[in-house]
């Protein structure tokens, strides 16, 4: 059984027992967290897909951690106009891991 969620702008499909890194969530570590923006659900006779959402149907996940993502480097040149721009980003993530999966 598995399930596709939307949380932080982004789209995954989801069994339990998965390990996520999602967009940062406002949630204290340790504390459990329920995904309601279900878009499908995968049952054993088929799929069941929503119109955007299925009702009644949620995600429950346990957040293990908060953390940053390795840093890229974002450069801005311009040939010959000495124009050099050096600027670096680290993504904050949330570590979940998926518990259980009601439809």
């Amino acid at each position: 059984m598995f399930a596709i969620i939307e949380t932080g702008g982004k789209q995954y499909k989801v069994q339990e027992g998965d390990v996520l890194y999602i967009e940062k969530l406002e949630v204290t570590e340790g504390d459990s967290v329920t995904f309601d923006r279900v878009l499908a659900v995968s049952k054993g006779d088929g799929l069941v897909t929503g119109t955007p959402i299925v009702s009644g149907a949620t995600v429950s996940a346990k957040v293990e951690k908060h953390g940053k993502g390795q840093k890229i480097i974002v450069y801005k040149y311009k040939a010959k106009k000495n124009y050099r721009r050096k600027q670096g980003h680290r993504q904050p993530y949330t570590k979940v891991t998926i518990g259980k999966i009601q439809a």
